[in-house]
Protein backbone atom coordinates (compact mmCIF):
# COMPACT_ATOMS: atom_id res chain seq x y z
CA UNK A 1 0.00 0.00 0.00
CA UNK A 2 1.41 3.03 -0.76
CA UNK A 3 1.48 5.26 2.37
CA UNK A 4 2.29 8.69 0.83
CA UNK A 5 0.52 11.77 1.73
CA UNK A 6 0.61 14.64 -0.52
CA UNK A 7 1.10 18.26 0.97
CA UNK A 8 -0.17 20.36 -1.47
CA UNK A 9 0.79 23.75 -1.62
CA UNK A 10 -1.96 26.23 -1.18
CA UNK A 11 -3.42 28.53 -2.87
CA UNK A 12 -2.70 26.10 -5.55
CA UNK A 13 -1.12 27.20 -9.49
CA UNK A 14 -1.10 25.59 -12.55
CA UNK A 15 2.52 24.71 -13.96
CA UNK A 16 3.24 25.42 -17.22
CA UNK A 17 6.03 23.62 -18.57
CA UNK A 18 8.16 25.89 -20.90
CA UNK A 19 11.10 23.37 -21.52
CA UNK A 20 10.68 23.30 -25.34
CA UNK A 21 11.16 27.17 -25.59
CA UNK A 22 12.75 28.95 -22.75
CA UNK A 23 14.37 25.75 -21.68
CA UNK A 24 15.80 25.30 -25.30
CA UNK A 25 16.92 28.81 -26.18
CA UNK A 26 20.50 28.64 -24.94
CA UNK A 27 21.26 24.69 -25.78
CA UNK A 28 23.77 24.10 -28.22
CA UNK A 29 21.89 21.69 -29.98
CA UNK A 30 18.17 21.14 -31.48
CA UNK A 31 15.80 18.54 -30.24
CA UNK A 32 14.46 16.61 -33.71
CA UNK A 33 10.26 17.21 -34.28
CA UNK A 34 9.59 13.87 -33.03
CA UNK A 35 11.53 13.96 -29.90
CA UNK A 36 9.57 17.45 -29.21
CA UNK A 37 6.29 15.92 -29.99
CA UNK A 38 6.87 12.83 -27.50
CA UNK A 39 7.80 15.10 -25.18
CA UNK A 40 4.49 17.40 -25.52
CA UNK A 41 2.38 13.81 -25.63
CA UNK A 42 4.44 12.35 -22.40
CA UNK A 43 4.08 15.42 -20.07
CA UNK A 44 0.87 15.53 -20.76
CA UNK A 45 -0.05 11.89 -20.32
CA UNK A 46 1.37 12.73 -16.22
CA UNK A 47 -0.56 15.64 -15.32
CA UNK A 48 1.02 18.92 -17.36
CA UNK A 49 -1.78 20.91 -18.12
CA UNK A 50 -0.29 23.97 -19.99
CA UNK A 51 3.10 23.59 -22.01
CA UNK A 52 5.09 26.10 -23.87
CA UNK A 53 5.44 24.46 -27.18
CA UNK A 54 7.98 26.64 -28.77
CA UNK A 55 9.18 30.14 -30.62
CA UNK A 56 8.46 32.11 -33.67
CA UNK A 57 11.63 33.91 -33.20
CA UNK A 58 13.87 33.82 -36.18
CA UNK A 59 16.26 30.45 -36.61
CA UNK A 60 19.22 32.18 -37.66
CA UNK A 61 18.72 33.93 -34.26
CA UNK A 62 17.94 31.11 -31.77
CA UNK A 63 18.28 27.96 -33.87
CA UNK A 64 16.83 25.30 -31.43
CA UNK A 65 13.67 27.07 -32.38
CA UNK A 66 14.12 25.92 -36.04
CA UNK A 67 11.19 23.49 -36.20
CA UNK A 68 8.87 24.41 -33.78
CA UNK A 69 5.94 24.93 -36.49
CA UNK A 70 6.95 21.39 -37.69
CA UNK A 71 5.88 20.15 -34.48
CA UNK A 72 2.48 22.16 -34.08
CA UNK A 73 1.61 20.97 -37.52
CA UNK A 74 2.03 17.31 -36.17
CA UNK A 75 -0.04 17.53 -32.69
CA UNK A 76 -3.68 17.28 -32.82
CA UNK A 77 -6.08 20.08 -32.35
CA UNK A 78 -6.68 18.91 -28.50
CA UNK A 79 -2.76 18.73 -27.96
CA UNK A 80 -2.34 22.20 -29.06
CA UNK A 81 -5.27 23.53 -26.85
CA UNK A 82 -2.56 23.10 -24.04
CA UNK A 83 -0.11 24.56 -25.91
CA UNK A 84 1.52 28.31 -26.05
CA UNK A 85 3.43 29.45 -28.40
CA UNK A 86 6.10 32.69 -28.11
CA UNK A 87 5.81 35.86 -30.35
CA UNK A 88 6.49 39.15 -30.48
CA UNK A 89 4.78 40.66 -33.63
CA UNK A 90 1.36 40.67 -35.48
CA UNK A 91 2.91 38.64 -38.03
CA UNK A 92 3.92 36.21 -36.35
CA UNK A 93 0.40 35.05 -34.81
CA UNK A 94 -0.80 35.13 -38.33
CA UNK A 95 1.83 32.61 -38.98
CA UNK A 96 1.58 30.72 -36.01
CA UNK A 97 -2.43 30.42 -36.48
CA UNK A 98 -2.20 29.08 -40.21
CA UNK A 99 -0.07 25.74 -38.32
CA UNK A 100 -3.08 25.17 -35.93
CA UNK A 101 -1.90 27.46 -32.82
CA UNK A 102 -4.67 28.61 -30.98
CA UNK A 103 -2.97 30.33 -27.47
CA UNK A 104 -0.28 32.93 -28.52
CA UNK A 105 2.31 34.27 -25.87
CA UNK A 106 3.17 38.11 -26.82
CA UNK A 107 6.62 39.16 -25.32
CA UNK A 108 7.63 42.50 -24.78
CA UNK A 109 9.96 43.83 -22.53
CA UNK A 110 9.26 46.54 -19.84
CA UNK A 111 12.94 47.67 -19.91
CA UNK A 112 13.59 49.79 -23.24
CA UNK A 113 17.04 48.15 -23.93
CA UNK A 114 16.15 44.46 -23.39
CA UNK A 115 13.19 44.75 -25.77
CA UNK A 116 15.49 46.45 -28.53
CA UNK A 117 18.36 43.44 -28.01
CA UNK A 118 15.21 40.96 -27.79
CA UNK A 119 13.18 42.11 -30.84
CA UNK A 120 14.82 44.88 -32.35
CA UNK A 121 12.43 47.33 -31.50
CA UNK A 122 11.19 49.83 -28.76
CA UNK A 123 8.82 48.98 -25.81
CA UNK A 124 6.04 51.03 -27.99
CA UNK A 125 6.23 49.96 -30.91
CA UNK A 126 5.85 46.47 -29.31
CA UNK A 127 2.74 47.24 -27.67
CA UNK A 128 1.27 49.71 -30.60
CA UNK A 129 1.36 46.56 -32.35
CA UNK A 130 -0.51 44.62 -29.64
CA UNK A 131 -3.78 45.44 -30.94
CA UNK A 132 -3.07 43.96 -34.22
CA UNK A 133 -2.20 40.43 -33.02
CA UNK A 134 -5.12 40.39 -30.47
CA UNK A 135 -7.11 40.55 -33.33
CA UNK A 136 -5.34 37.72 -35.38
CA UNK A 137 -5.71 35.59 -32.36
CA UNK A 138 -9.16 36.35 -32.14
CA UNK A 139 -9.84 35.61 -35.59
CA UNK A 140 -8.87 32.03 -34.83
CA UNK A 141 -10.88 32.22 -31.66
CA UNK A 142 -7.73 31.94 -30.05
CA UNK A 143 -6.18 33.56 -27.00
CA UNK A 144 -2.94 36.04 -26.51
CA UNK A 145 -1.22 36.33 -23.39
CA UNK A 146 0.78 39.21 -22.49
CA UNK A 147 4.30 38.70 -21.66
CA UNK A 148 6.73 40.85 -19.79
CA UNK A 149 10.17 40.32 -19.65
CA UNK A 150 12.54 41.93 -17.52
CA UNK A 151 9.67 42.85 -15.23
CA UNK A 152 12.37 42.78 -12.18
CA UNK A 153 15.41 43.54 -13.50
CA UNK A 154 17.26 44.04 -17.05
CA UNK A 155 20.53 43.46 -17.48
CA UNK A 156 21.42 47.06 -18.95
CA UNK A 157 19.34 49.00 -16.73
CA UNK A 158 19.05 47.90 -13.74
CA UNK A 159 15.63 47.86 -11.51
CA UNK A 160 12.50 48.02 -13.20
CA UNK A 161 10.24 50.55 -10.97
CA UNK A 162 6.60 48.74 -10.39
CA UNK A 163 4.89 51.78 -11.28
CA UNK A 164 6.35 50.96 -15.03
CA UNK A 165 5.03 47.58 -15.15
CA UNK A 166 1.25 48.44 -14.22
CA UNK A 167 1.77 51.15 -16.14
CA UNK A 168 1.79 48.76 -19.04
CA UNK A 169 -0.60 45.95 -17.74
CA UNK A 170 -2.90 48.85 -17.83
CA UNK A 171 -2.40 50.31 -21.09
CA UNK A 172 -6.01 50.42 -22.89
CA UNK A 173 -3.92 48.62 -25.97
CA UNK A 174 -3.59 45.57 -24.13
CA UNK A 175 -7.08 45.30 -23.42
CA UNK A 176 -8.26 41.63 -25.08
CA UNK A 177 -5.50 39.34 -23.67
CA UNK A 178 -6.44 36.77 -21.28
CA UNK A 179 -3.50 36.48 -19.08
CA UNK A 180 -0.22 38.50 -17.77
CA UNK A 181 3.03 36.48 -17.87
CA UNK A 182 5.19 38.47 -15.29
CA UNK A 183 8.82 37.49 -15.66
CA UNK A 184 11.98 37.62 -13.76
CA UNK A 185 14.23 37.47 -17.18
CA UNK A 186 17.33 37.29 -15.05
CA UNK A 187 16.31 35.00 -11.81
CA UNK A 188 17.20 38.35 -9.62
CA UNK A 189 14.45 38.95 -7.82
CA UNK A 190 13.66 38.00 -3.96
CA UNK A 191 10.57 36.80 -2.51
CA UNK A 192 9.38 39.74 -0.77
CA UNK A 193 9.85 41.43 -4.08
CA UNK A 194 7.66 38.89 -6.25
CA UNK A 195 4.57 38.77 -3.93
CA UNK A 196 4.83 42.89 -4.18
CA UNK A 197 4.78 43.14 -7.68
CA UNK A 198 2.05 39.95 -8.32
CA UNK A 199 -0.34 41.47 -5.38
CA UNK A 200 -0.30 44.98 -7.40
CA UNK A 201 -0.77 43.55 -10.78
CA UNK A 202 -3.58 41.34 -9.15
CA UNK A 203 -4.93 44.09 -7.04
CA UNK A 204 -4.40 47.26 -9.45
CA UNK A 205 -4.65 46.32 -12.88
CA UNK A 206 -7.90 43.99 -15.30
CA UNK A 207 -8.81 41.06 -13.93
CA UNK A 208 -6.90 37.85 -15.78
CA UNK A 209 -4.73 34.89 -15.23
CA UNK A 210 -1.65 36.41 -13.32
CA UNK A 211 1.40 33.94 -14.46
CA UNK A 212 4.83 34.12 -13.05
CA UNK A 213 8.06 33.16 -14.86
CA UNK A 214 10.55 32.72 -12.78
CA UNK A 215 14.90 31.60 -13.16
CA UNK A 216 16.99 30.02 -10.48
CA UNK A 217 20.01 31.88 -11.34
CA UNK A 218 20.64 33.32 -8.03
CA UNK A 219 19.28 30.23 -6.17
CA UNK A 220 15.43 31.43 -4.91
CA UNK A 221 13.37 29.71 -8.03
CA UNK A 222 11.18 27.90 -5.90
CA UNK A 223 11.06 30.39 -3.20
CA UNK A 224 10.33 32.88 -5.65
CA UNK A 225 7.75 30.73 -7.11
CA UNK A 226 5.99 29.93 -4.04
CA UNK A 227 5.76 33.43 -3.13
CA UNK A 228 4.39 34.04 -6.88
CA UNK A 229 1.51 31.61 -5.92
CA UNK A 230 0.96 32.75 -2.03
CA UNK A 231 0.28 36.51 -3.86
CA UNK A 232 -2.57 35.26 -6.08
CA UNK A 233 -0.70 33.48 -9.38
CA UNK A 234 -2.47 31.30 -11.29
CA UNK A 235 0.07 30.06 -13.51
CA UNK A 236 3.88 29.29 -13.11
CA UNK A 237 6.53 28.32 -15.32
CA UNK A 238 9.38 25.75 -14.98
CA UNK A 239 11.52 23.87 -17.22
CA UNK A 240 12.66 19.92 -16.70
CA UNK A 241 15.85 20.31 -15.41
CA UNK A 242 16.35 23.48 -15.07
CA UNK A 243 16.85 23.98 -18.37
CA UNK A 244 17.18 27.76 -20.38
CA UNK A 245 18.00 31.14 -19.95
CA UNK A 246 17.41 33.84 -22.46
CA UNK A 247 20.07 34.76 -25.43
CA UNK A 248 19.72 38.55 -25.03
CA UNK A 249 20.12 38.75 -21.01
CA UNK A 250 23.12 38.28 -19.65
CA UNK A 251 23.82 37.08 -16.84
CA UNK A 252 20.46 35.18 -17.14
CA UNK A 253 20.52 30.77 -16.52
CA UNK A 254 18.11 28.21 -16.64
CA UNK A 255 14.61 28.45 -15.71
CA UNK A 256 13.30 27.25 -12.13
CA UNK A 257 13.19 23.45 -12.23
CA UNK A 258 9.86 21.79 -12.80
CA UNK A 259 10.63 18.82 -10.85
CA UNK A 260 11.60 21.40 -8.36
CA UNK A 261 8.44 23.19 -8.17
CA UNK A 262 6.34 20.32 -8.64
CA UNK A 263 8.01 18.04 -5.36
CA UNK A 264 7.44 21.80 -3.63
CA UNK A 265 3.42 22.43 -4.68
CA UNK A 266 2.43 18.44 -5.05
CA UNK A 267 -0.62 19.36 -6.84
CA UNK A 268 -3.64 16.90 -6.35
CA UNK A 269 -2.64 14.79 -9.85
CA UNK A 270 1.13 14.66 -8.80
CA UNK A 271 1.80 10.89 -7.35
CA UNK A 272 5.26 9.50 -7.08
CA UNK A 273 4.99 7.27 -9.94
CA UNK A 274 4.16 9.83 -12.36
CA UNK A 275 7.36 12.19 -10.52
CA UNK A 276 9.58 9.54 -11.26
CA UNK A 277 8.76 9.26 -14.84
CA UNK A 278 8.93 13.04 -14.94
CA UNK A 279 12.40 12.54 -13.72
CA UNK A 280 13.66 10.09 -16.86
CA UNK A 281 11.86 12.18 -19.16
CA UNK A 282 14.07 15.15 -17.85
CA UNK A 283 17.18 13.00 -17.58
CA UNK A 284 16.53 11.13 -21.30
CA UNK A 285 16.07 15.21 -22.55
CA UNK A 286 19.03 16.09 -20.94
CA UNK A 287 21.01 13.03 -21.79
CA UNK A 288 19.96 14.40 -25.68
CA UNK A 289 21.15 18.02 -25.00
CA UNK A 290 23.99 17.35 -23.11
CA UNK A 291 23.13 19.52 -20.46
CA UNK A 292 23.72 19.07 -16.67
CA UNK A 293 20.83 18.23 -14.54
CA UNK A 294 20.33 21.02 -12.39
CA UNK A 295 17.13 20.04 -10.55
CA UNK A 296 17.52 19.37 -7.00
CA UNK A 297 14.37 17.36 -6.48
CA UNK A 298 15.50 15.00 -9.60
CA UNK A 299 19.16 14.30 -7.56
CA UNK A 300 16.90 13.69 -4.68
CA UNK A 301 15.19 11.15 -6.47
CA UNK A 302 18.10 9.14 -7.39
CA UNK A 303 19.17 8.83 -3.64
CA UNK A 304 19.52 5.63 -1.57
CA UNK A 305 16.88 6.97 0.86
CA UNK A 306 13.99 4.19 -0.22
CA UNK A 307 11.94 4.49 2.82
CA UNK A 308 11.07 7.78 1.03
CA UNK A 309 8.14 7.33 -1.36
CA UNK A 310 9.27 9.62 -3.92
CA UNK A 311 12.69 8.37 -4.53
CA UNK A 312 12.71 6.25 -7.52
CA UNK A 313 13.42 2.73 -6.57
CA UNK A 314 14.46 1.14 -10.01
Amino acid sequence: MNSTQNYTFTPTAILRDVTLRDGLQLTGKLLSTQEKINTVRELLRLGVQEIELGSMARADLVPPMANTLEVAHALTAEELAHCWIWVATPGHVAKAAKAGITNFQYCLSVSESHNQANVSRSTEDSLAALPEAISYAKAVNGRIQLCLATAFTCPFEGQIPEARVLEIANDPRTEGTCDIVIADTLGQAVPAQVASLISNVKANSPARRIIFHGHDTWGLGVANTLAAIGAGADVIDGALGGLGGCPFAPGASGNTSSEDILFATQPEWLTPQRFGDLVKLSEHLLAELGEENRSKSAQGARSKAHAFDWVIKH
